[in-house]
């Protein structure tokens, strides 16, 4: 990606033609509040900088050309702009809300279910959303890329347990990689004949596109596998021209796509919404797979909505759109005991809480006391 600067406004026809001109140039990402208020996407003095102190910032361009700045409630702003909300935590939240680091057998390695494993080998993201259960592990300040040795130690674990099946790359954003380092694991996982399925869960056909081409595509299908691609996107806006071109290019290149969705506050808690992002991912080609609903990372309570009122909504869906376009309603169960469907019958309220059944029949309360 190019690192030059915006160039410096025009002088002649018009302050605010040429002020919008020198925005559309940005050319490189948006890392520091410095940056925000730059890109005119924060006043200067925002407050900002307790928050760049604890969580990473990243807004790429093909990310900042889909923000509208004249709108304080933008859908992408709320995404990947930080905020002063995000220094408020709330008694529940936690920094490791799914339970990875209690399920990590290994550096790298996440061994929640039997027959899958997550292999994180980076824990670096082209941009970093604003309500990532990731947040305390990702970023210059997070846990890093896999060393060598530790990476070995991953693929031996894998290797040794004969009953994984699948093998979901995640992060951080594994498409970061070069297609070089991608194919490098593939080619390690080839090598495991028990591996038949090669999942990546990514944001970058989204909010990076130009990386997907056809030697990115190489690198993803090197192994022999029957390889997934799960895009991460929240709001039908995210579809634009050169992410629709990506998911082509994915599609055509053997790549299977569905999808995953949070369900945020103020980004697409109406059915409108809704019904249009699951729309834009069919017909892109990609499957509706899961609409999250939002865990209990620090600082993320504004997008939390509750259980109940997201149940609401994915039951309109279902009389609106068609059966393709039917995402599954999920929550990652706090504590590392795996993702219920809670459309309706694994959830129970009573006395403001839930009981909340995992997929080993298991009830927890939820929140957590």
């Amino acid at each position: 990606m190019a690192n030059s600067e915006p160039p410096s406004p025009l002088a002649g026809e018009g302050a605010r033609r040429a002020d919008e001109g020198s925005l559309r140039a940005v050319s490189r990402s948006i890392k520091t509040v410095a940056d925000l208020e730059g890109a005119k996407l924060v006043s200067v003095q925002s407050g900002l900088d307790p928050v760049a102190e604890k969580y990473a910032i990243g807004i790429t361009p093909a990310v900042l050309d889909l923000i509208d700045r004249n709108d304080p409630a933008d859908p992408m702003a709320l995404q990947f702009v930080p905020s002063t909300a995000e220094l408020h935590t709330t008694a529940e939240e936690r920094d490791d809300p799914i339970g990875d680091l209690s399920h990590s057998p290994v550096e790298g390695i996440v061994h929640r279910y039997p027959d899958r494993v997550l292999l994180k080998a980076v824990h670096v993201c082209p941009v970093y959303c604003r309500f990532c259960f990731r947040r305390e592990m990702v970023g210059p300040q997070g846990l890093g890329t896999l060393t060598s040795a530790e990476l070995d130690v991953a693929m031996d674990y894998i290797a040794d347990h004969t009953e994984i099946w699948e093998v979901i790359l995640t992060g951080g954003d594994p498409l970061v990689l070069s297609p070089r380092r991608l194919a490098g694991l593939m080619e390690r996982l080839a090598k495991i004949e028990h591996v038949k399925i090669v999942r990546f869960h990514t944001r970058v056909p989204v909010v990076e596109p130009e990386r997907i081409d056809a030697e990115m595509v190489a690198a993803l299908t090197s192994s022999g596998k029957t390889t997934y691609l799960a895009v991460h996107a929240n709001h039908p806006r995210e579809f634009s021209p050169a992410a629709r071109a990506a998911f082509k290019t994915l599609v055509e290149g053997g790549v299977v796509l569905v999808s995953q969705s949070v369900l945020l506050r103020g980004v697409n808690d109406d059915v409108e919404t809704l019904a249009a992002l699951m729309r834009g991912f069919v017909e892109n080609r990609i499957k509706p797979y899961y609409l999250h609903h939002p865990d209990l990372a620090p600082g993320t309570s504004h997008f939390r909505i509750g259980i109940e009122e997201g149940q609401k909504l994915v039951a309109a869906l279902r009389g609106r759109i068609s059966g393709l376009c039917q995402p599954t309603y999920v929550l990652d169960i706090p504590g590392g005991y795996g993702k219920a469907d809670i459309g309706a019958a694994t959830v129970s309220a009573g006395d403001g809480c839930f009981r909340v059944r995992d997929w080993q029949g298991e009830e927890h309360a939820y929140p957590p006391g």
